[in-house]
């Protein structure tokens, strides 16, 4: 159990995500587009990079490619739980095509603001922006066919709600195809406690056997854990001295233990 609270978290990721938005806004320069990112680097190709505005993969700070995990097909409503500057999203609309629509949810003012921006920039308009949180999410039961999400559902302090609420909001036979950081092993409850590390995708990603769990209690099927990038001590170190985090402290504590994923489930039908 965390000594700190849900609020503690959000404010932190708020800030974190605010500070990323505005670097991009006043001086863009790449984030998790750097080639050599630790957790980020690599994950779109060439003809998605030309698909959307500078901006949009300048903001990314995932951990994976949910468009492609999705396998998403003309026609299908999309929802991606925090969007921020809304590369997964303008990705997922160009897949579903004019007849369908992507939607994206975030609770960062500067993050909504990025992606209204890279909106008009992509002249796509099958394409809407929501604020709100992941766990409390503002649409109607039965709302959407495809739940996606990058690198997100880490930093939430009440994961059990939001893959209850990515359940309620999909349709019956929908799919929940998200891109997460997951943990094999354990890792040391004074990391679990810092909320700062929470903020930083570490101490909040969860157990690979409690995630299978906690979809299963959702009400979700078919769940799929499939690893995409174990990362090493020196990616560790890397990522968390980017984060100003104490990587040489924490580097040895969840090498080989942190890994990327691709995490797929279904709403039975």
């Amino acid at each position: 159990m965390t000594d700190h609270t849900d609020l503690d978290v959000k404010e932190i990721v708020k800030n974190r995500y605010g500070r990323a938005a505005r670097r991009v806004l006043t001086a863009p320069e790449s984030c998790c587009g750097a080639p050599n990112d630790a957790v980020c680097g690599n994950l779109y190709d060439d003809a998605e990079v030309a698909a959307v505005p500078k901006e949009a993969l300048q903001a990314s700070l995932g951990c994976g490619n949910p468009t492609l995990l999705a396998e998403l097909r003309t026609g299908e409503v999309v929802l991606d739980l925090g969007s921020g500057g809304g590369i997964d999203v303008l990705l997922s609309a160009r897949r579903v095509g004019p007849t369908g629509k992507a939607i994206g949810l975030d609770m960062t003012d500067e993050m909504l603001a990025l992606a209204e921006q890279n909106k008009r920039q992509s002249g796509l308009t099958n394409v809407e922006f929501l604020r709100g949180e992941i766990e409390d999410i503002p649409l109607p039961e039965g709302a959407v066919d495809v739940v996606i999400s990058n690198c997100v559902i880490n930093l939430s302090a009440d994961k059990d709600r939001v893959l209850h609420e990515a359940y309620r909001v999909l349709r019956p036979g929908g799919r929940f195809a998200v891109s997460d950081l997951v943990v094999r092993g354990s890792i040391p409850a004074e990391l679990r406690a810092d909320a700062e590390l929470w903020a930083g995708c570490v101490a909040g990603a969860m157990e690979e056997t409690e995630y299978r769990s906690k979809l299963a209690a959702a009400g979700f099927t078919d769940v799929d854990v499939q690893p995409t990038r174990v990362f090493t001590r020196d990616e560790a170190h890397a990522f968390l001295a980017d984060e100003g985090l104490e990587a040489d402290r924490i580097a040895g504590l969840v090498a080989d233990k942190v890994m990327s994923a691709f995490v797929r489930a279904k709403k039975p039908a």
